[in-house]
């Protein structure tokens, strides 16, 4: 009875994680589709906003637009996340500027019956991480901290800068000694029992009930925090709450200025000749815009057909080919891989509204040198596609 309670168990845990990877898919898709929208918005914006004089009273509308965008970008990014289909793509960033960014929706997500206290230090060191992992690890922990208040209560987020010792590393296997930036999320809730403590991480453990969770979500916060070389340590007494405490390394002096987010307005041209291939027209028509602003002869293709047939006339010289990754006709993996083939010299350069787990495990996004993230600003293609055509 026991063998066959378990089993039934597993079952819906599995019925469960299936449903979730369904949704994940969904919203893979949907955002996919709106990135391709946002690019259009973002690309023509920004070639509106270079023809017009500084001072002209328009652009600021304008500079508004593409704000209300970028925001767009950000909350499609995180549909992104939760469907797990984005490319890992690690930046040095403020951990206070990132969470400020997170905590309307946060809000939202645990209900106006809790509280959500904020509490940033100031002065915090920055860090090296993908800024949508860091939106998984707050969902995970404020929807957990949600569902340990039965009615009204707190969460609280706080950050803060820490000297981990020896001696603490010694209590803790696995810590090592160092300075951390530290990320913290606090309840007033219900409490883990001791003896669960221990199986928190496992994939598919839960202390909710059938059907509520699939216990997944601590176990994608381990993996997160290991891979960005941390530690996290958890307290709880039951009926008293519950302290995740995730520690990240510091980065080094010389690596603690923040990434730029904006263009800088001298963008690295080029006179090649570029192969574009994007089956949303609309994208298509301001992306070509973009290269040719960037000096680069553009043959423009709204499918993987047209694309072969400017390839065969044999006259043109094509020094790259820029292709979606996600096309109804034929992928652009498959069609680089054609391409490849009648030109070998060729260079390649992905795009696409999320990163899927094929082509990187075929090898062609290798550091991401040759995969480009809709949307993106004409300073981040102007400088991937240097680095792809001058290497």
């Amino acid at each position: 009875k026991e063998t066959e309670k378990e089993k039934l168990g597993l079952e819906q845990k599995l019925r469960q994680a299936l449903k979730m990877e369904a949704i994940g898919r969904l919203a893979g898709g949907v955002a996919h589709d709106f990135n391709n929208m946002l690019s259009v918005i973002l690309g023509n914006s920004e070639i509106i906003l270079e023809e017009l004089e500084i001072k002209n009273h328009i652009t600021l509308h304008i500079n508004e637009i593409q704000k209300a965008a970028q925001r767009s970008a950000d909350l499609t990014r995180q549909l992104l996340a939760f469907a797990r289909k984005q490319a890992i793509s690690p930046k040095i960033l403020s951990l206070n500027k990132t969470i400020e960014g997170m905590l309307k929706m946060l809000r939202r997500l645990i209900g106006e019956d809790i509280e959500l206290v904020w509490k940033p230090n100031n002065a915090l060191w920055h860090i090296k991480i993908d800024p949508s992992q860091i939106d998984q690890i707050l969902v995970n922990l404020c929807v957990n901290a949600r569902d340990a208040i039965k009615d009204t209560g707190r969460v609280i987020i706080e950050t803060g800068n820490v000297q981990v010792d020896a001696d603490y590393c010694q209590k803790l296997p696995g810590f090592k000694p160092g300075s951390y930036t530290m990320l913290a999320v606090s309840d007033n809730g219900c409490g883990i029992a001791k003896e669960n403590l221990e199986n928190l991480f496992e994939p598919f453990f839960t202390t909710k009930e059938l059907g509520e969770g699939t216990g997944l979500g601590l176990a994608t916060i381990y993996g997160i925090v290991k891979q960005n070389s941390g530690f996290i340590d958890v307290y709880s007494e039951p009926g008293e709450g519950t302290t995740f405490k995730i520690y990240f390394p510091k980065l080094p002096e010389n690596s603690q200025k923040e990434e730029a987010i904006r263009p800088k307005k001298e963008l690295p041209e080029g006179k090649e000749t570029i192969l574009l291939v994007e089956d949303e027209k609309a994208l298509l028509i301001v992306t070509k815009l973009m290269l040719e602003r960037l000096g680069y002869k553009v043959l423009p293709a709204n499918t993987p057909q047209e694309a072969f047939k400017i390839s065969e006339n044999g006259k043109k010289e094509i020094d790259l080919l820029m292709t979606d990754v996600v096309m109804p006709e034929m992928s652009g993996k498959d069609l680089a891989e054609e391409m490849l083939k009648a030109r070998p010299a060729i260079k390649i350069l992905f795009m696409s509204g999320y990163d899927d787990n094929l082509i990187s495990s075929n090898g062609y996004i290798k550091d991401e040198m040759n995969f480009i993230s809709k949307p993106f600003f004409m300073s981040d293609l102007s400088k991937k596609l240097r680095k792809i055509l001058d290497k």
